[in-house]
């Protein structure tokens, strides 16, 4: 896009780093990308904002700055079109503001705070979803990532929904050539955040054979590597250490019942190693067309059942070719085209505004 102009795109999100999920990863890829599709984008933060830390989740920082700093901030960069992917904090403030000015903005749905919330609160999701309704009804357009999420937020009365779908670098998760060939000693892995609405122990439960590895941090896991010693816990690891974990393993055990995606799934499938995962949101959307009705015989890439050991051990016989085969139609080129498809038409450019 060399020569013209590139349009400013401010992207609001109370999640960005140092956090390590899948909404940050997919939020910094737009950003990484944007010039390739005639924008400049920025991320505003709760970085760049008086925070406090979230209960029970002290990597994580909520915004509790004023209206008028966060004006500034938006004033500063002046952008014509306003993309908020979060619904914290920050993310009802800059709402206030876009409806204050009336300008048009664009939101995404990455969480399912409703399922979360009942993970540790008694709190019924019908209470929640109403909240969640308000906030994105005031949108232009609504980006959900998976045909089921859409119906799930549409039987719940959300309008106006985008698919936005997502990808895998896959240069950087790619088959290892170590990996075990020995069916008594096969190794099963999980990444991701340490926490109760992932469900992890659903996972170390199980009588396996081999090794079982965790990959992530989060509130969970001192208890977690007290009451299960017998099972290796690595903590955070990004890049090539992470990449290299991945193409070690032999299965992927997704347990959780609660993720709208799952970034995960594809950097295992592109790593060549198979899934075995509950037949939930996510992981039926992912590998779906995959997955044979009865989601357990006749699978290519993955096993989805609600017997999380049998998948494991099914998982086992995949054909890694499958699995890297599908991963690498997984771009993050066409979730890019997707995501700016979608701010262009579902947000009119702003007028430039002006600093007080």
């Amino acid at each position: 896009m060399s020569g013209m102009a590139l349009q400013r795109l401010l992207i609001v999100s109370d999640a960005w780093h140092p956090q390590v999920n899948g909404v940050v990863r997919s939020l910094a890829r737009m950003v990484e990308m944007a010039d390739q599709f005639g924008f400049a984008a920025k991320v505003l933060s709760p970085g760049e904002m008086k925070t406090v830390a979230l209960p029970g989740y002290s990597e994580i920082r909520l915004s509790y700055s004023r209206l008028r700093t966060i004006t500034r901030h938006i004033e500063a960069f002046a952008p014509d079109f306003i993309h908020i992917a979060t619904e914290g904090p920050l993310g009802w403030q800059v709402r206030r503001w876009c409806l204050s000015r009336k300008m048009a903005f664009t939101t995404s749905y990455h969480t399912q705070f409703p399922d979360y919330l009942a993970a540790r609160l008694p709190v019924r999701s019908n209470w929640v979803y109403p909240v969640l309704r308000r906030f994105h009804a005031s949108g232009r357009l609504c980006l959900v990532p998976t045909p089921t999420v859409e119906q799930e937020l549409r039987q719940h009365g959300f309008q106006r929904l985008a698919r936005w779908g997502r990808g895998v670098d896959a240069r950087q998760f790619r088959p290892g050539q170590n990996r075990s060939k020995m069916p008594q000693a096969p190794r099963f892995l999980y990444v991701g955040r340490v926490a109760v609405e992932k469900n992890i122990e659903a996972f170390l439960k199980l009588d396996l054979p081999g090794q079982k590895t965790i990959v992530g941090d989060g509130p969970l896991l001192p208890h977690l590597r007290k009451k299960y010693p017998q099972c290796q816990f690595l903590g955070k690891l990004e890049g090539d250490r992470l990449a290299a974990v991945y193409a070690g393993a032999d299965v992927f055990v997704f347990p959780s019942r609660t993720d709208t995606f799952g970034i995960v799934l594809l950097e295992a499938l592109a790593s060549g190693i198979s899934i075995a995962a509950y037949p939930v949101t996510g992981p039926v959307d992912v590998v779906g067309p995959h997955i044979a009705k009865n989601n357990i015989s006749g699978a290519k890439v993955a096993v989805l059942s609600e017997n999380l050991k049998g998948a494991c051990l099914k998982a086992l016989s995949l054909n890694g070719r499958d699995c890297r085969t599908f991963a690498l139609a997984q771009s993050w080129q066409a979730s890019a085209a997707q995501f700016y498809g979608h701010i262009q038409s579902g947000a009119p450019a702003l007028k430039h505004i002006q600093a007080a």
